[in-house]
C-alpha cells in the first residue's frame, strides 16, 4: 500500500468479514485470535495473536484490547480459528476485555474449517448451530482486495519466509571485498577526518542515492552494491541518513526487503530495521513483526529494533508520525516512552 491506511473493502456480512482478514493481516490465520477494530464504519485495524495454550487467557485477552483501543476505535468484532475447545474461552476473554476498554464488540465468531458460527448471533434462522458453510471465493472481497493490491500469504511461515536470507558464496565474497573497500576508505580519509566519520557519511549517502535508483529504475543491483551499501549502514549517520528517507511507500518496502534478504546475517540489523519501519508506516504490521523478529534474533540488542517492537507491542499507530521525518517530537515520544534510544 502507498497509505498507512488499511485497504477500503466492502463487508457487509460475517463471511465477508471472514474472507478480508487475511488480507489486512497479508497471511490466512490458523489458530489464532484476530480482532478487527472499526471507527464508525471504516476498517481501521486489525491485530492477531495466537491461540493462548493451557492457562488464563485473560492476560493475552487484555492485551489486545489495551492494543485496539489505542487505534481511535469505537468498536470491534473478534474472531477465533481453530477448534472450539481452545477458541471459545479465548474468544470470552477477548470480549469482556474488549468491552473493558470501552469497545462495542458488534460480533464474536469462530471459524473452524470451512464453518463459522457466532457466540452474539442466536437465531437459527441465520445462525444455525451447525454452523454457517462460507467459501470465500463467493466473496467479492478477494477480488476487491487483489484489485487493490493486496496479498494473502498462505500462512504467517510464508510470511517470515519473505524476509529470510538469501545465502551463498558469491553474496560472501561480496562482503569480504565490502569490507577491503572499507578498509582502503579509511586509510585514504584525510587527517583532520576524525575517525573517517565524513567519509564514511559522503559515500554512505552516495551508496544509497545510487542504489535507490538504480532499484527504482528496474535495474538488477549486484552483489557488490548491496553489501557496500549494508556495510556503510552500520555507521550510525548513514543509517539515520538512510532512515530520514524511508516511509510507508511500497518502493520503501520492496527496496529494503531486498537488502534484508540479500545481506549477511552480521549486517542485516540496519536494513532489517529500516525495512521494518516502512513496513509499519505501510500498516503492514504483520511484515514488519516478522522481520523484527529476525532482526532482534542475529542482533538482540540492536536498539532501534528494539524501539520498533516496542511500539508495535504497544499498538502505537503509524500516523503518530505523519509528516515524517519533520514530526521529530512525535519519535521523541516514542523514545522516553520506551526508555530507548534507536542505535
Amino acid at each position: 500500500m502507498n497509505s498507512t491506511d488499511l485497504p477500503r473493502l466492502t463487508v457487509r456480512s460475517p463471511a465477508d468479514l471472514i474472507a478480508a482478514v487475511p488480507y489486512l493481516l497479508g497471511f490466512h490465520p490458523t489458530d489464532s485470535i484476530v480482532v478487527v477494530a472499526l471507527a464508525g464504519s471504516r476498517i481501521v485495524f486489525a491485530a492477531r495473536m495466537d491461540l493462548p495454550g493451557e492457562g488464563d487467557p485473560r492476560e493475552s485477552a487484555e492485551h489486545i484490547a489495551a492494543v485496539t483501543a489505542r487505534q481511535g476505535a469505537d468498536s470491534a468484532t473478534a474472531i477465533g480459528y481453530g477448534p472450539a475447545a481452545r477458541v471459545t474461552p479465548a474468544v470470552d476473554a477477548v470480549r469482556i476485555a474488549l468491552a473493558e476498554a470501552g469497545l462495542t464488540v458488534l460480533d464474536a465468531l469462530r471459524v473452524t474449517g470451512d464453518r463459522w458460527w457466532s457466540y452474539v448471533c442466536q437465531e437459527p434462522e441465520c445462525c444455525p448451530p451447525e454452523g454457517t458453510p462460507y467459501d470465500p471465493r463467493a466473496s467479492v472481497v478477494p477480488a476487491a482486495a487483489v484489485f487493490a493490491g493486496q496479498v494473502a500469504l498462505p500462512d504467517r511461515a510464508a510470511l517470515a519466509a519473505a524476509v529470510a536470507p538469501v545465502d551463498g558464496p558469491e553474496m560472501r565474497r561480496a562482503a569480504e571485498r565490502a569490507d577491503r573497500r572499507l578498509a582502503d576508505l579509511l586509510a585514504e580519509a584525510p587527517p583532520a577526518d576524525l575517525l573517517g566519520g565524513r567519509a564514511l557519511r559522503t559515500a554512505g549517502v552516495a551508496a544509497l542515492r545510487a542504489t535507490r535508483r538504480r532499484h527504482r529504475d528496474g535495474e538488477p543491483l549486484t552483489d557488490d552494491e548491496v553489501a557496500w551499501l549494508c556495510l556503510l549502514l552500520t555507521h550510525l549517520p548513514v543509517r539515520d541518513h538512510a532512515w530520514e528517507r524511508t516511509d510507508g511507500r511500497d518502493e520503501d518496502v520492496a527496496f529494503w526487503t531486498e537488502m534484508m534478504r540479500r545481506t549477511e546475517p552480521d549486517l542485516s540489523a540496519a536494513p532489517g530495521a529500516l525495512l521494518a519501519f516502512a513496513a509499519w508506516r505501510a500498516g503492514q504490521g504483520a511484515l514488519a513483526a516478522v522481520t523484527l523478529e529476525r532482526v532482534l534474533a542475529e542482533h538482540a540488542d540492536y536498539s532501534l529494533a528494539l524501539l520498533l517492537d516496542d511500539l508495535l507491542r504497544r499498538g502505537v499507530p503509524p500516523s503518530r508520525l505523519d509528516g515524517w521525518p519533520r514530526s521529530p517530537k512525535a519519535l521523541r515520544r516514542g523514545r522516553r516512552r520506551s526508555g530507548r534510544r534507536p542505535r
